[in-house]
C-alpha cells in the first residue's frame, strides 16, 4: 500500500472513521447543539465552539502548504478564530459545514502528494524558529493526531457541562 493512502486511511479515521485510540471527531461532537458549543464550563480552556474553529484553520492551512504556499504562516487571532458574539444554530451548522469542507480539501490535496514528495518540506517549524520545517509527512500525521488531541478535549468539555 502506497504511503499516503495510508496517511488518508488515517486521517479519515481520526476525522469520522474508527480511530484505534476512541471515538472520531466528528464522532465526538455528534449531538452537540450550538449552545452546549459555546459554552465554556471551564474558564481557562477553549470552548468546543473555538476548538472546532481552529481544527478547521489547520485543516486548511496544512492543504495551502502542501499545494506549494510553503512559507504560509498564520497570526494568533487567524488560528484562534473568535465565535460570533450570539451564536445561532445557524452558525454552528455553518462551522460544521466549514470543518467538514477543510477536512475534503485537506483530503483531496494530499491524494495529490506522491510518496516520492511526502518528505519535502512544506512549512514553518512549529516555533518558527528553524528552516526549513515540517515535510507534507509530518504535518498529515499531525492534522490526524490534532484531530484526536482536540476531539479528546471536546469530550471533557461535555462532561464538564454536564
Amino acid at each position: 500500500m502506497a504511503e499516503t493512502t495510508r496517511l488518508l486511511d488515517q486521517l479519515r479515521r481520526a476525522f469520522d472513521g474508527e480511530p484505534w485510540s476512541g471515538p472520531s471527531l466528528l464522532a465526538t461532537l455528534d449531538g452537540v447543539t450550538a449552545a452546549q458549543a459555546a459554552q465554556r464550563p471551564l474558564p481557562a480552556a477553549h470552548s468546543i465552539w473555538e476548538l472546532v474553529l481552529h481544527l478547521a484553520v489547520w485543516a486548511t492551512v496544512v492543504a495551502r502548504r502542501i499545494e506549494q504556499d510553503t512559507q504560509l504562516q498564520i497570526s494568533d487571532a487567524e488560528d484562534w478564530p473568535p465565535p460570533p458574539d450570539r451564536p445561532t444554530a445557524a452558525d454552528w451548522k455553518a462551522v460544521l459545514a466549514a470543518l467538514r469542507a477543510a477536512h475534503a480539501r485537506l483530503l483531496q490535496t494530499a491524494a495529490a502528494v506522491p510518496d516520492a514528495d511526502l518528505d519535502r518540506p512544506i512549512g514553518v517549524t512549529f516555533d518558527r524558529s528553524q528552516s526549513p520545517g515540517a515535510s507534507a509527512y509530518v504535518m498529515l500525521h499531525g492534522v490526524a493526531q490534532h484531530y484526536l488531541y482536540h476531539a479528546g478535549q471536546i469530550a471533557l468539555l461535555r462532561k464538564a457541562e454536564a
